[in-house]
């Protein structure tokens, strides 16, 4: 179960759909919910910045920092307590968005963050930092769930699509996601094109995975799509025919030289995921 929820506030226009994604896990789960703001200025940076010719920062626009994250956190709580969540704790973090949510994800079980989108302004900040979901994902030690902008409520996870290619990602985020897959209905075990990959799936591609998560009562079908598209087309393809309200994968399967040069699954399903996506690395 998850009992300690960390959301990342910045007061944006995506902050609204994250934050009704965490607020229902909260209410399933029983969870505290945890919301995180940052100044995007540490205080050592200020001091440095304070003393330097180049770039001075006045105590009055390090003070305005505070104070819009202020305002963004009582927003927070509001936002909070109309979708039922009562007793919402904030979080000041004096430094840039991915060191504080970074910090703090120490002490959650889940991180809930939103899909890349271009740079949006909320209360005059910059919001949401490019690349966060990853960042957090590969240097973190807790799973993240990246919410679309789209979302507006439906049951997390319903049936859920997840990824399996035999890596340890893979298999890192299966097991973050447990305590989400054994709410779910249906659980369909994705693979894209598994004969490509004999030596990790074996004679019956899937049926590993598939009895272990069994083992832990959930209903799961395998699924196999032999498919020219990408690994991330193909999955996200899968998870709206079977309606699913969940996505599972490992973040960077493959070493990230060839994600980048190639694209690959993790990017494909971060910035185009049809339903929030819980990743792990």
């Amino acid at each position: 179960m998850f009992k300690t929820i960390l959301v990342h506030v910045d007061g944006g226009p995506c902050q609204e759909s994250r934050l009704r994604a965490a607020a229902l896990l909260a209410d399933t789960h029983g969870a505290h919910l945890v919301g995180s703001a940052a100044t995007g200025l540490s205080m050592a940076s200020y001091a440095v910045l304070n003393g330097s010719m180049a770039m001075p920062v006045s105590n009055r626009e390090f003070q305005e920092l505070r104070d819009a994250v202020t305002v963004v956190l009582d927003d927070f709580v509001a936002q909070a307590e109309r979708l039922g969540v009562h007793g919402a704790e904030t979080r000041m973090v004096e430094d840039a968005d991915r060191d504080g949510l970074l910090l703090q994800a120490r002490y959650a079980d889940l991180v809930v963050v939103s899909q890349d989108l271009s740079r949006d302004h909320g209360r005059g900040r910059a919001t949401t930092e490019r690349g966060l979901p990853q960042y957090l994902a590969l240097h973190g030690a807790r799973p993240v769930l990246v919410v679309p902008d789209t979302y507006h409520g439906k049951p997390i996870p319903g049936d859920a699509l997840v990824g399996w290619d035999g890596s340890m990602p893979a298999q890192r985020a299966i097991n973050a996601a447990l305590p989400l897959l054994a709410q779910a209905g249906t659980v369909h075990l994705a693979l894209v094109n598994p004969d490509l990959q004999s030596g990790l799936h074996g004679d019956e591609p899937g049926a590993d995975m598939a009895h272990y998560l069994a083992r832990h009562g959930l209903k799961v079908d395998v699924a196999v799509a032999h498919t020219r598209a990408t690994e991330g087309e193909a999955l996200m393809d899968m998870a709206r025919d079977c309606h699913a309200g969940l996505m599972v994968t490992g973040a960077f399967g493959h070493s990230r030289y060839r994600e980048w040069i190639l694209g690959g699954v993790t990017r494909d399903v971060l910035d185009h995921a049809p339903t929030p996506l819980l990743i792990a690395h």
